[in-house]
């Protein structure tokens, strides 16, 4: 959505957020930079099957100098958050277990880095989370983050628009969507950064416990989701995301189990779904990056093995790439590692004209 259409409705909330976000003790400092959060209409997520608004919130970091230096552009950085995340959780708009922009200002007013914008989409949905991909029970989340937003942003802010000049990483759910997004379009985003993607790896042969049959089979409607533990909601989140189906009331999708039953054909299209499973096919796109990284702690072990098999693949096909393994588990070192890491990395990989 066009932020004129707000009007003086929309300069009021601006000013007003601008205020609050003061308090919280990260944008009322020359030496710091400011949150705007908009509402961006997504075309490709109208008429979603899930009932979510196609207007999704949108968090947006400037940095220090942008609102001094009016002339100046700048790279940007799109992030993208994990399963049960917001982009409100992130930004400091709620507590949570990282502020994203404390971790950023550290970054820019010490120098360790170029400044750059940072924006990242609010991706919860019905299901807790949109895995970032094109379904009709989701919407089309991939188009929305690589053409919708990126244009949305390109045109109101004072960015460098083009390829060399944008980023996309993300962290779990997000780290997933970057290498999904990233590896289909060099054309628009030019260098990625995941930090401990979920779901890279193929999985056609999971066997599902009997407590966890019980736990799926006792999700009778939509609402009963929020109740279940979070491997079912990741489970249904990722049906939605990965095998839905349009004639299938209440949920729209299909799940790999029914009625205690696996189901071969739902589960080959998760499959599908899986970065390391269709990286091949964009082998020759990834090629055309300039850079790529991926990073996980070493008791997240599943990840950081799907990490290791993504760093063999890479590296069989010589294709030049950054992977690390730390001592560390899921979430406790991520404002670190983009501190340390994510941000140095984009600062050296993007364009500043």
């Amino acid at each position: 959505m066009n932020r004129a259409r707000f009007g003086n409705g929309y300069w009021i909330f601006t000013t007003l957020f601008s205020l609050i976000v003061g308090v919280q003790g990260y944008s009322q400092t020359p030496l710091q930079g400011t949150v705007e959060r908009v509402r961006v209409h997504g075309k490709g997520l109208e008429g979603n099957l899930e009932g979510d608004s196609p207007d999704r919130d949108v968090s947006i970091y400037l940095p220090p100098s942008y609102k001094k230096e009016s002339k100046r552009r700048y790279p940007v950085v799109y992030f993208l958050h994990g399963f049960t995340d917001n982009d409100g959780q992130w930004y400091g708009v709620t507590k949570h277990w990282i502020n994203l922009p404390t971790v950023v200002d550290k970054v820019f007013t010490s120098g360790q880095a170029q400044e750059m914008i940072i924006v990242t989409p609010n991706a919860y949905t019905r299901y807790r989370g949109s895995m970032y991909s094109n379904s009709v029970t989701t919407g089309n989340w991939e188009d929305f983050i690589a053409k919708e937003l990126v244009t949305y942003i390109d045109r109101h802010y004072r960015t460098i628009p083009k390829a060399t000049s944008r980023g996309l990483a993300g962290h779990s759910m997000g780290g997933y969507g970057t290498i999904r997004i990233g590896q289909k379009h060099p054309e628009i985003f030019s260098s990625l950064y995941l930090l401990s993607p979920c779901c890279m790896t193929a999985n056609p042969n999971r066997v599902f416990s009997p407590e966890a049959i019980a736990k799926i089979e006792a999700v009778k409607t939509p609402d009963d989701v929020v109740k279940a533990d979070f491997g079912t909601q990741a489970l249904f989140a990722s049906a939605a995301a990965w095998s839905p189906n349009p004639g299938k009331p209440p949920f729209f999708f299909d799940l790999p189990i029914e009625n205690g039953q696996p189901q071969p054909a739902i589960a080959t299209k998760w499959a599908a779904n899986a970065p390391l499973a269709m990286i091949d096919q964009y082998i020759m796109n990834i090629r055309q990056l300039n850079a790529l990284a991926f990073d996980a702690g070493n008791r997240d072990q599943s990840i950081a093995a799907s990490n290791k098999i993504l760093d063999q693949l890479l590296t069989n096909y010589q294709i030049a790439h950054t992977y690390e393994e730390y001592e560390g588990d899921h979430i406790n070192r991520i404002g670190e590692r983009i501190e340390q890491k994510m941000l140095p990395f984009f600062s050296k990989h993007l364009t500043t004209k």
